[in-house]
């Protein structure tokens, strides 16, 4: 499959709506908490259990990322969006199938294994693309597409909750929801199939635009995938992605019962239906926090903004832990604003990507940075689940159940933001040679006519 080349007169902004039904679609794996109630009650599992299919999801969203962002780039958005679409899709109905047999394996290995492929390759699929449309704005274009990914939950968790209401919540029920998942999203995703195209010329190479590197010297760098793990700013940048990460969804996955326990020994504990709508409210601070900072980004530059994220974050975690339970007010701004940097971590950092090593294989080399996310999908969970158990094994309630997970996480922020201090320019060495260099090495190898 070529990629799509845009005829004369195509306007680029037609291609972030084509990014965003692709991430709005494979966005429903932060939906993933609505079936776990259900599959628990109609299978007999635990919690535990039940969150192995989410969990494998995103360990195989960075991994399929890590190893694929190179044939997103040889191939282009279409093939890499199709891909997205037969695996995400696929997992559904897979996990579909499992639930009427009551095989669980087969929804772990469904919307897991499968569906995981779909949700790395369709992360990535239009990253590149976008950049190069937007090669004055790419803080905002990215910000655009990946916000999706953010916001998809806003759907999917209430459309999901109809569904499993209107069909049951027993096996059958839940293998129905989860094959009309997989045909809607189908649907939804072969939109941005079609829509999507490649610019003619190759824009990002000779606009100018001004970066936290510098007007001229970031955009005119070009760094291979394979060269471009080998160098420093890489790692920094991995350890930048995953101290963010990890700080965030250690809020998210936990969200609901880490409020009720807060506030459970006050005088006003909170209700199951105050937890969810304090997680809508999250999904929607990760959601704008896309758009937002990642737009900013594009005047602030990218050192400044995740200095911002990594700084004040570190700041609103002090302030949770130091008002204890004692205000309402100040968990929830706190948490706001600490998931707004999750979500703008995410989008901000294909336009840093871009300013360190360029656009020419910028896909793959986001590909590979998403094993941050894996590892943080694993550690920012592990480390608020496993303190919680041990202080309740302990004897411990209420908010001093978190505290020491709060002081954890100021400590990764630390690592983080001197990890984002490290970062340099990327050395000359690593560089590829420009067209001109290139075209005079050849000319210099060709031998002398008589």
């Amino acid at each position: 499959m070529s990629p799509p080349v845009a005829p004369p007169g195509w306007s680029r902004w037609l291609v972030p709506p084509a990014a965003l039904s692709v991430h709005l679609s494979i966005g429903q794996a932060y939906a993933w908490s609505v079936f776990k109630p259900p599959l628990e009650s109609a299978l007999g599992l635990t919690g535990t259990q039940s969150a192995l299919p989410f969990q494998l999801a995103i360990v195989m969203l960075g991994l399929s990322a890590a190893f694929g962002g190179t044939l997103v780039e040889r191939n282009g958005p279409r093939w890499a969006m199709t891909v997205a679409l037969v695996c995400f899709s696929s997992g559904f109905l897979i996990s579909a199938l499992g639930a009427a047999t009551e095989q669980y394996w087969l929804i772990v290995l469904g919307y897991g294994f499968v569906g995981g492929i779909g949700l790395g390759i369709g992360y990535i699929s239009p990253v590149s693309t976008l950049i190069k449309w937007f090669p004055d704005r790419p803080g905002m274009a990215t910000g655009i597409a990946i916000m999706g990914f953010g916001g998809g939950a806003l759907i999917a968790s209430p459309w999901s909750a109809q569904m499993l209401q209107s069909f049951g919540a027993d096996h059958s029920g839940i293998a129905l929801a989860f094959l009309v998942h997989g045909l809607s999203y189908a649907v939804f995703m072969t939109l941005g199939v079609l829509l999507v195209r490649v610019p003619r010329t190759a824009q990002p190479t000779t606009a100018q635009p001004t970066t936290a590197q510098g007007p001229a010297d970031a955009t005119r760098v070009q760094v291979s995938a394979r060269s471009a793990v080998r160098t420093p700013q890489f790692w920094c940048l991995w350890i930048v992605l995953c101290m963010n990460v990890t700080a965030g969804i250690g809020i998210l996955e936990k969200a609901a019962p880490m409020i009720t326990d807060f506030f459970a020994d006050t005088s006003t504990p909170l209700s199951a239906t105050a937890a969810a709508g304090f997680v809508a409210l999250l999904s929607a601070a990760n959601m704008a926090g896309r758009i937002g900072w990642s737009s900013t980004s594009d005047l602030m530059g990218r050192k400044n903004i995740y200095r911002l994220y990594l700084g004040v974050g570190a700041l609103m975690y002090a302030l949770i832990a130091l008002a204890g339970d004692t205000s309402k007010p100040v968990f929830i701004l706190c948490t706001l604003v600490i998931l707004s940097f999750y979500g703008g971590g995410f989008a901000t950092v294909p336009a840093y990507l871009k300013d360190l090593f360029g656009t020419h294989q910028v896909g793959a080399i986001h590909g590979r940075l998403l094993t941050a996310w894996s590892t943080a999908g694993v550690l920012g969970p592990l480390i608020v689940n496993w303190i919680a158990d041990h202080q309740k094994d302990a004897g411990k309630h209420g908010s001093d159940l978190y505290t020491l997970s709060l002081y954890i996480m100021i400590g990764l922020l630390a690592v983080g933001f001197a990890a984002n201090e490290l970062i340099r320019p990327v050395h000359p060495r690593h560089h590829l040679p420009a067209p001109k260099e290139t075209a005079d090495v050849a000319a210099r190898q060709q031998p002398e006519s008589a």
